[in-house]
């Protein structure tokens, strides 16, 4: 799982937490992801995930290493 948020981040030059959050955000069983942040800078991590869209391939490629 981590190496494939690893590469998704990069492709997208974000963070492996924005990659993680935007990807729980399409789950069909998580109603809403609950992160928190202790720094400005994780908090600027998390709120880059609603903005990041996933492809097809890279939700399934995070679904796949998930399970």
């Amino acid at each position: 799982m981590l190496e494939a948020l690893e590469a998704i981040a990069a492709a997208h030059d974000a963070a492996i937490a924005s990659v993680a959050l935007a990807w729980l955000r399409e789950q069909p069983t998580v109603l809403a992801p609950i992160a928190s942040a202790t720094s400005p800078e994780q908090l600027s991590e998390l709120m880059a995930s609603v903005g990041l869209q996933l492809s097809d391939a890279e939700r399934q490629r995070l679904t796949d290493a998930s399970g």
